[in-house]
């Protein structure tokens, strides 16, 4: 995959994914419950850039994390910890003023009635961030920039930082964003709809989920949501357990995210009425690994660091789902939201099956330390 621009550092020294966004301290239960019964918490890291930062690193790629953190006990917590994934955390900002961000958590799934989370991040430092404040010449140094929808929702500020970054610009490295719909940190706005869905179209690698989709924008169904978003380079439209949906194609802007790489985008032609008249897709379906989940926290962030892994290696679409598809069934194999990834040679191995031994593979906790034996890697 070549890098964003002529002139730029050789592959050798180039970041390959800067992300951008508020990591915050998480405080996890001790055992299942409602938060006024958990009696003690432990302690741990959550944020969807800095989650997939941490997982890139651990893959062996160059991942930068930039963020702005309070000068308390929690941001020094923050940055040391993600730096020890090999995160390069040089960029992050200190904040005199600004706590940093910290949230507690039940132990059910995200999406269950019963799930609690407990916020304590307005006023946080990394909801200061700002067009003004943040170092552009390290968020725009590597081949990728990562991005989410959450940060679009910390603040005015967070908002104007991010679509100045996804505005077309002669520097700008590839754009991935995930759209990240969180309804709460929106605080009932109805803006988080037309926001979320500017922003999507302005980048050239684009993950939503289904159920996201419909929640934000009332889309149903993959099809329905690439012609909503008929710009980016490349969709992908992750449906849980029916796996996920690859729209690929080139499209007009300032990069390309084709099956090749990231490369710069070829001219559109114009339709009579003014628009653009996009290239046919390639669609391609990827079907989903079962997998024995023990928490069903972090593996959005998961999937996204796979694909991107798998993207920046140049491989095919297909096996770039797949590489989401495994990175996320680390995450949701145990507790918390960060694990290691499987090794390279061994998750190569799984993508590299045919569509038969895909079907029938089965992941449970522990296998990304499994050798691929036939009795650690099951396949009933």
């Amino acid at each position: 995959m070549p890098g964003p621009a002529a002139g730029t550092a050789d592959a050798a020294t180039t970041t390959d994914v800067v992300c951008l966004g508020e990591s915050m301290v998480t405080f996890l239960p001790s055992q299942p419950g409602r938060l006024a019964d958990v009696p003690s918490f432990g302690r741990g890291i959550g944020g969807a850039e800095s989650n997939v930062a941490c997982a890139l690193a651990a893959a062996g790629h160059r991942a930068a994390w930039v963020g702005r953190v309070g000068a308390d006990g929690f941001g020094d917590h923050l940055v040391e910890t993600i730096a020890s994934y090999g995160v390069d955390t040089s960029a992050v900002r200190r904040d005199p003023d600004r706590p940093t961000g910290i949230y507690f958590r039940t132990a059910t799934d995200r999406g269950a009635d019963t799930h609690e989370v407990a916020y304590y991040r307005a006023g946080s430092a990394a909801s200061a961030m700002s067009p003004d404040n943040v170092p552009y010449e390290d968020l725009l140094a590597g081949r990728v920039l990562h991005l989410s929808g959450i940060t679009a929702a910390l603040s005015a500020d967070c908002l104007a930082l991010l679509r100045d970054l996804t505005a077309p610009r002669p520097d700008r490295p590839l754009v991935s964003f995930d759209v990240n719909h969180r309804p709460r940190l929106w605080r009932g706005s109805e803006a988080d709809a037309s926001v979320l869905l500017e922003l999507a179209r302005r980048s050239d690698l684009v993950f939503v989920g289904e159920d996201e989709a419909e929640e934000a924008w009332g889309i149903v169904g993959a099809d329905a949501v690439r012609a909503a978003l008929p710009e980016p380079a490349v969709l992908v439209v992750k449906r849980g357990s029916a796996g996920a949906t690859v729209f690929s194609g080139p499209r007009p802007g300032p990069r390309s995210a084709t099956a090749g790489g990231a490369e710069n985008a070829p001219a559109s032609r114009s339709t009579e009425g003014g628009g653009a008249e996009f290239a046919a897709d390639t669609v391609t379906l990827v079907p989903a690994l079962r997998v024995d989940v023990v928490a069903a926290v972090g593996a959005g962030d998961a999937f996204a660091a796979g694909f991107l892994s798998a993207t920046l290696r140049g491989l095919p679409v297909r096996d770039r789902a797949r590489h989401g598809h495994l990175m996320a069934a680390a995450a949701l194999t145990v507790p918390g939201d960060l694990t290691d990834p499987p090794a390279r040679d061994h998750a190569d191995h799984l993508a590299a099956l045919d569509d038969d031994a895909w079907g029938r593979l089965r992941l449970g906790p522990g296998w990304t330390a499994a050798d691929r034996a036939a009795e650690e890697v099951r396949t009933p």
